[in-house]
């Protein structure tokens, strides 16, 4: 029997496995929430001590441009190294690069030597570490679970990763009580229990020839997308609707000066969101969409803008918190259809480089979108920059249904002939 065969068998024997039943998945998993429960403690600390250090809107949006950075330069190397080196071992090391430059603000903050300089130094080494865990995570997925599997895998992954928005800011919250070097600590080894969950999978998988990159190959995940209107409008949406609506980064200024919720509240605040996605997922991985996906995409991402505009309008601590679930679950919808296209669509060959390229997307939404709410809250106030956030997102959306028909018309996520 040819490995090919081997490995053909053996997706037949993992489909007819329930999900939490098959190793690999539940070591992914494992890895994957571990890493973010530590990676949504770091937000909620870095964001609550910077806005102590310095009383800045924009020093908290210049926080999310300092992450952002360091994977416009690393993309297109994350990629290809994604697609020519073990996906496990990219990970590890990523994972243990962050585990380092946590120790060192780890020690800074128990010295006294903080300042907002260190604190930027940490999150750019945050940021390019990221830059290498990031797409190879997305790319490791399907290697993970067999192909009839994958769109339930993405959902149930989600799962995890909002399971960690859940949990990881309320304990960063509490934590942060004792001092910001003990939430440090404690992420730093959190961040190292994931790598060896990680290092636990066990895959076959043909790595491709370690050829010397070229410049055809490092821009080969940017060309596919362009040459494909449903990833580049998919990705695309995702981008400017969250990048408009990123009014999270302003939290730490709701939670103090117009909830008056403290770091605690900062802590609920950061987890409701997450609350709303993890119910979003765990309903899509028992059901996961079958028809009109593209509709079901716009719809999610216009609720999370009205849910954008509900949060900077409120001046209730209960409604704040109901507008960031309903966020939370809306912005699920459009995770889950968005990356099982992206996969679905993708070559495992290249999925490493549209991964990477996705990634950089994803952190232009996120880090751009902190960096974006940051400067028009210090121009306009922090309630305005929300409102104005949400109703850009609700443009987009109408935009991009001209633009992208037939993403807005997909029926749907795998249009793969079956078999």
């Amino acid at each position: 029997m040819s490995a090919g065969q081997e490995a053909t068998s053996a997706d037949v024997a993992r489909a007819a496995t329930p999900l939490w039943r098959q190793a690999p998945f539940v070591r992914f998993w494992l890895g994957r929430f571990t890493s973010h429960v530590a990676g949504t403690m770091i937000t909620v600390a870095v964001g609550w001590q910077m806005y102590e250090l310095t009383g800045s809107a924009l020093d908290l949006g210049l926080v999310g441009l300092v992450q952002f950075l360091p994977g416009v330069g690393l993309m297109l190397v994350a990629g290809v190294v994604a697609d020519r080196y073990d996906r496990r071992l990219v990970m590890r090391i990523a994972q243990l690069s962050q585990v380092a430059g946590l120790a060192a603000l780890t020690v800074a903050n128990f010295a006294g030597l903080v300042t907002p300089a260190v604190l930027y130094l940490t999150v750019f080494v945050f940021g390019a570490a990221r830059a290498f865990e990031n797409p190879t995570m997305h790319a490791l997925l399907p290697a993970v679970v067999p192909p009839e599997d994958f769109p339930k895998a993405v959902a149930a992954s989600s799962s995890g990763g909002q399971a960690a928005v859940i949990v990881g800011p309320a304990i960063g919250g509490f934590a942060y009580l004792a001092g910001p070097g003990f939430v440090y600590g404690s992420c730093a080894l959190l961040i190292a229990l994931a790598s060896v969950f990680i290092g636990l999978i066990r895959i076959a998988r043909n790595v491709a020839p370690r050829e010397r990159p070229t410049l055809d190959t490092l821009l080969a995940g940017i060309r596919y997308i362009r040459a494909k209107p449903v990833l580049l409008g998919a990705i695309s949406l995702d981008m400017f609707a969250v990048l408009l609506g990123g009014a999270t980064a302003l939290m730490p200024i709701f939670a103090r000066d117009i909830l008056e919720a403290g770091p605690i509240g900062l802590g609920m605040l950061r987890s409701a969101p997450g609350i709303g996605a993890l119910t979003m997922s765990l309903w899509l991985a028992h059901r996961p969409f079958q028809h009109r996906v593209g509709h079901k995409l716009f719809a999610g991402i216009a609720v999370f803008g009205l849910a954008t505009i509900v949060f900077g309008l409120s001046e209730s601590f209960v409604l704040s918190l109901a507008s960031l679930v309903v966020l939370g679950a809306s912005d699920m919808v459009s995770v889950v259809i968005r990356l099982s296209i992206v996969q679905l669509e993708t070559p495992d060959d290249m999925r490493g480089r549209v991964s990477a390229v996705n990634s950089l997307f994803i952190g232009s939404s996120n880090q751009l979108g902190e960096f974006e709410s940051g400067v028009t809250a210090e121009w306009f106030g922090p309630r305005a920059a929300a409102v104005l956030g949400g109703v850009g997102t609700l443009a987009v959306v109408a935009l991009w249904a001209r633009l992208f028909p037939t993403l807005y018309g997909r029926d749907r996520l795998d249009t793969r002939p079956r078999t």
